[in-house]
């Protein structure tokens, strides 16, 4: 296929975090693609757990000092980096002490899930797109995985459609196993607003969001849907065939199809 340029928008990665199906594949995907001479960028939340001097990681000051207001309250917006060195794959971190600082995945040290899983959400999205705007690097495709990056194909479609950055900008969706019990809150509608991103075009979703309406949220909003672990809830894959939209089964060989999914992407282009 045409060499592209891909922005991944991760919840986890390993070596960062403990191995499973998403933190694996975090950090296999972009390896695989820039293996085959594509553009990457990646990106994942700055989690408590995640040892900063074990991963090197240091703070990018000239992409760092933006405030992001959620909630009607200013959030400061940190980005760092570390090279995952055996994948020469370089990642960016997104970080901020009130949602993750010192604070785990989805659960505290008890095994509860976080109150305001819903706004971290919402900070991470934002918090990627502008800082991939201040990179001035203009992605051909942006592929999510995992919950936390829910919310991105909601806002590349609504409040940064009209950004040079992402105006022809694909959008991919990986569906995982569901992890998250409890739901957002019923406020989620009404932080989830920025720009032409209005709580008026969630209608048709229940008023308190949940892993799976997150997930139809990013369905709807996708120019593709991939099947990446044998275990995805059967409504939501049924949901993502009723929209009519492409969508890849599960591969454990994942390399070529999902290429070759990312090039149908682009129908009309010559090699």
């Amino acid at each position: 296929m045409a060499k592209k340029k891909i922005l991944f928008i991760n919840q986890e990665i390993t070596p960062y975090v403990p191995d499973n199906s998403l933190s694996l594949m975090g950090k296999e995907l972009p390896k695989v693609m820039q293996e085959r001479s594509h553009e990457i960028r990646t990106f994942m939340p700055k989690w408590g757990n995640i040892n900063e001097r074990r991963g090197q990681l240091h703070e990018v000051i000239r992409l760092s000092g933006m405030n992001l207001i959620i909630n009607d309250t200013d959030h400061p917006l940190i980005i760092k980096v570390a090279s995952i060195q055996s994948a020469r794959v370089q990642v960016y971190f997104i970080d901020n002490d009130d949602y993750f600082g010192k604070r785990l995945i989805e659960r505290d040290e008890a095994g509860v899930e976080y109150e305001d899983n819903g706004e971290r959400a919402i900070f991470f999205a934002r918090g990627v797109l502008e800082t991939v705007k201040k990179l001035r690097w203009v992605p051909d495709i942006i592929h999510c995985q995992g919950w936390m990056s829910g919310v991105v194909p909601f806002y590349i479609k609504t409040a940064y459609s009209d950004e040079p950055s992402f105006a022809e900008t694909k959008v991919v969706t990986s569906l995982y196993d569901k992890t998250l019990q409890k739901d957002f809150g019923g406020d989620f509608k009404q932080f989830l607003e920025f720009r032409d991103a209005k709580a008026s075009l969630l209608g048709d979703y229940k008023d308190t969001f949940d892993f799976d309406e997150l997930n139809k949220l990013a369905i709807d909003y996708s120019d593709g849907v991939i099947q990446a672990v044998p275990g995805v809830e059967k409504q939501l894959l049924d949901y993502a065939k009723a929209k009519n939209i492409p969508l890849l089964g599960y591969h454990e060989d994942f390399a070529d199809a999902y290429e070759t999914f990312y090039e149908s992407l682009y129908p009309n282009e010559a090699e």
